[in-house]
């Protein structure tokens, strides 16, 4: 049987690196087990990170994160968690590099958008394809943008980018948004927001960057080109949050539901980052969480009198 390590979080990306981190200055033996990658790492450039105002990628960011982490004494093991249970008083993770067992777990497993699935995607991710507003319209300043989906999350980020793209155009397979009113009433009143109602989008186009995007009208069938500069997608979020299958309580989208100290509903487990159920995900409201998770794991720990 593995060790009991009092603490595991999973995930290698800002929530676990932050998790990492206080956990080790806390005087905890914690231990990170997870692969890099992800949408934390995946980002091109990162501007809206607090004292880094000149920018830096994705990758750098959750790598300097990892290093201070590390120096700071947390372990890192490097593995896939396909499963956590809880077995009596302890929890049992299934890795690809053997089971562990822990006292305390913060997931911090992360999210990743949902795929629209057409040509182009892929191709373009991260030249023109973005998934983020706030984290990548301000390189599209005074540029052409389509906004794909009719949520409140489209809408949302369809008004963050008009204040700064010359036209934005919000693509809906429907003839009415999904999004609440207040938010359809502020998009209808912006001058420089224009929607293409019951359309899809077929395909996006393009040479090293998106040129061009490829419509269809789901009633009539026609099909027409729009030049356009950048293309945001918003058509679901999916957390990673199979690993807890039957384990903890989580929201309509499949994220772990918690309190304001990370705790899910199973005591000694806690979540932090994009795979918890929140209003905003950044790299700074990861970071938050982690912080918080690891604090909460530490007091738990002291509660039941473990080292």
């Amino acid at each position: 049987m593995s060790p009991l390590h009092p603490l595991i979080i999973v995930g290698a990306g800002p929530a676990g690196y932050t998790a990492g981190l206080y956990a080790a200055r806390g005087g905890l033996e914690a231990l990170l087990v997870g692969l890099p990658g992800g949408t934390g790492m995946a980002t091109d450039w990162v501007e809206n990170f607090p004292a880094l105002h000149e920018g830096i990628s994705g990758f750098d960011l959750v790598d300097r994160m990892r290093q201070q982490a590390e120096a700071a004494g947390l372990q890192v093991k490097m593995a896939e968690v396909s499963r956590i249970s809880l077995i009596g008083d302890a929890f049992s993770l299934e890795t690809d590099a053997g089971p562990l067992t822990a006292s305390t777990v913060i997931v911090a497993t992360g999210a990743f958008p949902a795929l629209l699935g057409v040509p182009g995607e892929d191709e373009f991710r991260g030249k023109g394809v973005s998934y983020c507003a706030t984290c990548d319209g301000p390189l599209f300043r005074g540029k052409r943008l389509l906004v794909v989906g009719g949520g409140d999350s489209a809408v949302q980020e369809a008004l963050f980018l008009a204040k700064l793209a010359s036209q934005v155009t919000l693509v809906h397979r429907r003839d009415k948004l999904r999004a609440t009113q207040c938010l359809q009433d502020l998009a209808f009143r912006t001058d420089n927001i224009s929607i293409a109602w019951n359309s899809i989008l077929l395909r996006i186009e393009g040479t090293n960057h998106v040129q061009s995007v490829v419509l269809k009208d789901v009633n009539s069938g026609r099909e027409h080109t729009l030049e356009m500069d950048g293309v945001f997608l918003y058509v679901g979020l999916r957390p990673n949050s199979s690993l807890l299958s039957g384990l903890v309580a989580l929201d309509p989208i499949g994220a772990i539901l918690t309190d304001e100290q990370m705790a899910a509903s199973v005591p000694g487990l806690f979540a932090a980052g994009d795979v918890r159920s929140a209003s905003l995900r950044q790299y700074i409201t990861a970071c938050a969480d982690g912080a918080i998770a690891a604090m909460s794991a530490i007091h738990c720990l002291q509660r039941h009198g473990s080292k």
